[in-house]
């Protein structure tokens, strides 16, 4: 899809990244007030709780080289054959597990999202294949149009797990905008790591964001986005 018709595909992230699971029920949306500024390599987003995790309990660390998350995004509209349909990734997801609490606190840098991996594409069977002007110009977009980055350079997760093997509660927040999720997610534990995968599917417009359109909607994004992940955690060494 060239860069024009674009603008808004790869919002994303949110996905982030959402980051983790199946969605069963949601709350309603909260507005808040969202970092000034876009966020710098390595730093962290405003209010994280990293102190809670560096208190001596058995605490891991989410591993970003092995963690993926990844939104397929597809056209729309009478004219959507025109344009193409996006992968949005982050292999970039940080963040601690507490188990024995049954808590997690995450994050996504947005900034690092990329668009249009090939071996990510060819995983989702995508059925075209835009230009490297069309991939640039949509994540150009994406990052500074859509998901604002200046503004919002993060994607945040909060992970409970009430009941032991019961379903997670997700809080997200996202372009200023939380939403809370019960979510079905078996949790695969080994010595020394833990790890989830799934799918789920939500819409933009869950966080406030209005698809993108042009041409009274000949040419248009789906509203409905597919998110799968992978994100693995490690215990730290002895």
């Amino acid at each position: 899809m060239a860069a024009p018709r674009t603008a808004g595909i790869a919002w994303l992230a949110a996905g982030a990244v959402a980051a983790v699971l199946a969605v069963a029920a949601c709350a309603p949306l909260v507005r808040e007030t969202a970092p000034p500024a876009a966020a710098a390599k390595g730093s962290v987003p405003e209010g994280f709780p990293a102190e809670h995790y560096a208190r001596g309990e058995a605490v891991y660390r989410i591993d970003s080289a092995r963690s993926l998350v990844a939104i397929t995004v597809r056209r729309g509209g009478s004219l959507g054959h025109l344009g193409h349909d996006h992968i949005v990734a982050s292999r970039a997801v940080q963040g601690y597990v507490a188990p024995r609490e049954g808590r997690a606190d995450l994050f996504i840098p947005l900034a690092e999202l990329t668009v249009d991996e090939p071996a990510l594409r060819a995983e989702a069977s995508l059925d075209t294949q835009p230009s490297e002007s069309d991939i640039a110009g949509t994540r150009s977009n994406m990052l500074d149009k859509v998901l604002e980055v200046q503004r919002f350079p993060f994607a945040t997760l909060r992970v409970d797990r009430p009941v032991p093997d019961g379903p997670l509660a997700v809080a997200i927040m996202l372009h200023g905008v939380r939403r809370s999720f019960t979510v079905p997610a078996p949790v695969a534990r080994s010595p020394g790591e833990i790890s989830v995968a799934g799918t789920l599917e939500f819409n933009q417009s869950d966080f406030g964001i209005a698809p993108f359109s042009v041409l009274g909607g000949a040419i248009q994004v789906q509203d409905r986005l597919s998110l799968r992940f992978s994100i693995q955690a490690t215990a730290p060494s002895p």
